[in-house]
């Protein structure tokens, strides 16, 4: 990669005004394998500008333009798939074949559904006399975290191009190189100069810089809640929109009815998928108290059968966790849950016997969870399953929605009319009923300390649109 320390700015590529390096490690093998510039304030500064002076003439182009550019960047994100699937697998520890089908793939189907909706999207419309317009906000700085980084990635990028707006995007800098090829992309694809820009750094350099920039109109951001209450203080003195998707402690509610085998098997793999570091992973298993040893039983079996290897082995099914930091804080919350007294099921502390380097962690699952264990209240993001066990499908509830968190919830039940009673019940932005299959078409977001605003589809669009109301549009006879 010959662009990895420099910065994309005004359709060139830069090199940062300051020096000041990175090492990217491969959690694999905790081996460095390639270095990044850090921004700063600076670099900000120059994005930001090239973004407001491309807004002028970007943000005025027709429906037809922009749908024309999404088109060419997905054409050249196909072409470049391998080579992303291989910067994610290395750099964030993605099983090979995972990283090019699922990171690599979400993306596609994000800037394919934008593409789509962009088509229909109704702009204007007609009330009255009145004319009802929605442009867009204008300069919008996107902050994406490492664990799904082409999802969201293509999450800001896809929306913020089709409404018009230009952007800078601050990727982690703990998986960056991903982003790096979809500046390349978005260079080959021949997007305007100005609309695109990339920075890369870490949060006190350069998303610091971009929340309070008095010249960005929008933020988008995606990380942890911690992270997203500082962006939104940045932002607070320019009054700025802030977009946030943080983080969560999904409920995965099984009723009495349910299959109890296929149910806890499919909600182990919900949890375990890409090592347990998704936001809306359902790691709170709820069980009947009567079939609570059953379901420990099905979840121990169902986490035996993952490998647990280097993101380049054959056999691998979930990759190592992203980092030293990550790997202590997943260790950290096994032992606190142990200390706690729930039962351990499978995994538990320290890498499995035959890996002594790299960050892998052993998939987990307790049972015997109480409502106020560390291990069911925190966001752990690693393979970790706690079961609670309830009385009542009530109780159930009750306790799900019992937490600061609100991305997404799951319920699995026969009878589908109770599910969507219950569904109707939960205080998030998403329920998913017997595990269907997933729609970048349905909105994604949080309730509560998740988050605000809503990605994916239309409703990714709306959340970069500004609405302007034209009294007198049609004149009076």
């Amino acid at each position: 990669m010959s662009h990895n320390l420099q910065f994309y700015i005004d359709g060139a590529w830069v090199d940062p005004v300051v020096p000041n390096t990175l090492d990217v490690i491969d959690p694999s093998n905790e081996d460095v394998f390639a270095q990044i510039s850090l921004g700063s304030k600076a670099d900000v500064d120059k994005a930001v500008a090239a973004a407001k002076r491309a807004f002028n003439s970007f943000g005025f182009t027709s429906v037809e333009e922009r749908l024309d550019i999404l088109n060419r960047v997905i054409a050249v994100y196909k072409k470049r798939s391998t080579d992303l699937a291989l910067a994610v697998s290395r750099e964030m520890g993605a099983p090979r074949q995972m990283a090019l089908d699922s990171q690599v793939g979400v993306g596609l189907a994000h800037l394919e559904k934008m593409a789509e909706t962009l088509k229909t999207f109704q702009f204007r419309h007609a009330k009255g006399s009145s004319l009802i317009v929605k442009e867009p906000i204008g300069v919008v700085g996107l902050i994406t975290p490492w664990n799904w980084p082409l999802n969201q990635i293509t999450c800001k990028v896809g929306p913020a191009l089709a409404a018009g707006c230009t952007m800078v995007l601050k990727p982690s800098e703990i998986a960056p190189l991903d982003a790096i090829i979809f500046a390349e992309i978005i260079d080959e694809a021949g997007v305007p100069k100005g609309v695109f820009n990339l920075v890369n750094g870490d949060g006190p350099g350069v998303g610091q810089a971009l929340s309070s920039h008095p010249d960005v109109d929008m933020m988008s951001f995606t990380g942890s809640t911690r992270a997203g209450i500082l962006v939104a203080k940045a932002a607070a003195d320019t009054v700025k929109r802030v977009h946030q998707e943080l983080g969560g402690k999904s409920a995965n509610i099984l009723f009495p009815d349910v299959d109890l085998a296929r149910a806890v098997t499919k909600g182990v793999a919900g949890c375990f998928g890409n090592s347990g570091q998704s936001c809306n992973a359902p790691t709170r298993m709820f069980v009947p108290r009567d079939r609570h040893d059953e379901a420990a039983g099905y979840a121990k079996a169902a986490a035996e059968k993952f490998v647990v290897g280097p993101a380049d082995g054959a056999n691998t099914k979930l990759g190592p966790v992203v980092s030293q930091v990550q790997f202590d804080k997943i260790q950290d919350l096994i032992q606190a849950g142990i200390d706690e007294g729930a039962t351990l099921v499978a995994g538990g502390p320290g890498r499995p016997a035959e890996l002594n380097r790299g960050y892998y962690v052993r998939p987990t699952v307790f049972a015997d969870v109480t409502h106020d264990m560390r291990i069911a209240r925190e966001e752990i993001f690693g393979p970790v399953l706690a079961i609670l066990p309830y009385d009542t499908v009530e109780q159930a509830v009750e306790q799900a929605n019992d937490t600061v968190y609100g991305l997404a919830s799951y319920i699995q039940a026969k009878d589908i009319q109770k599910a969507r009673d219950v569904a109707a019940r939960m205080r998030s932005g998403n329920v998913y009923i017997n595990y269907p299959t997933w729609d970048a078409g349905l909105p994604f977001g949080g309730y509560k300390q998740s988050g605000n605003g809503r990605e994916y589809a239309e409703y990714g669009l709306e959340d970069f649109l500004e609405i302007k109301g034209i009294a007198g549009y049609e004149a009076a006879e």
